[in-house]
């Protein structure tokens, strides 16, 4: 069988050339070629939000987020660094304190995309005092719990229930530390809007804030997505891609 030659720019991450098409983002260049680059408020289709920031990478000499930073052929991109590893512990740091995660009491503990990546990423200790903040837990829908202190504002039910189930039922509201998640009802409870168990906005949530009822234990703990696997290799990754290993061997 003939193959057609692959003729797209490329540019270098860690070394390694990654192809990409013109329009796409650093991430999606690298997930497309199988390489995983830490993140949780990006998701393939979604259009970039660039607000967790996890998903650090030094280009250029410069530090930007990769899922909002678009690809281009001059970029020399830097991801597994220890200095950027260090960056992105202390956003997953940061992100712990500031809510209340109690990850062995968790109903969503091993399909936690939070948990997984801060095990990726070598976060297993605390830095900064917890905040331990007072949130509501809205159990006003028959079909999902809304809690709110596991929200980590990645906005990802915002956008499927603004963009893709066309309701928005979901905003934030505050800035800064005083930032939080809303719904959009007179009562301001899920339970007094048109949300559904069928909405994307409801399968998206990398965390335990959109709980489904009836299906926290259904699959044991130790069985899960991220105790079978890492999250470099279960995560939101398009099929591999031939990525080049060593850019210094490529030709021009």
């Amino acid at each position: 069988m003939t193959h057609l030659a692959d003729d797209r720019p490329r540019f270098v991450l860690d070394g390694r050339r990654i192809p990409f098409t013109p329009g796409q983002t650093i991430m999606d260049a690298a997930l497309a070629a199988g390489v995983y680059i830490p993140h949780l408020c990006h998701k393939p289709g979604f259009a970039p939000h660039g607000s967790c920031r996890v998903c650090v990478v030094r280009a250029n000499g410069r530090e930007l987020s990769a899922c909002t930073a678009p690809a281009t052929a001059d970029l020399e991109v830097e991801s597994e660094t220890d200095d950027i590893r260090a960056l992105r512990v202390a956003v997953l740091q940061m992100l712990f304190a500031e809510g209340n995660h109690v990850c062995p009491a968790c109903e969503a503990s091993g399909d936690c995309a939070l948990q997984a990546v801060a095990y990726h990423c070598g976060m297993l200790t605390p830095r900064f005092p917890q905040r331990f903040p007072r949130r509501a837990v809205d159990a006003s829908h028959p079909d999902v719990i809304l809690d709110h202190n596991r929200c980590i504002l990645c906005e990802l039910c915002v956008r499927a229930s603004r963009d893709h189930d066309r309701k928005a039922v979901f905003a934030v509201s505050g800035r800064g530390i005083a930032s939080r998640l809303i719904v959009d009802a007179p009562s301001g409870t899920l339970g007094d809007t048109d949300f559904s168990i069928d909405d994307l906005a409801a399968h998206v949530c990398p965390v335990g804030a959109i709980l489904p009822r009836g299906q926290a234990f259904r699959v044991p703990i130790g069985k899960r997505r991220y105790d079978r696997a890492p999250i470099s290799a279960v995560g939101d990754v398009a099929a591999p891609q031939a990525v080049e290993p060593e850019a210094q061997e490529v030709e021009p």
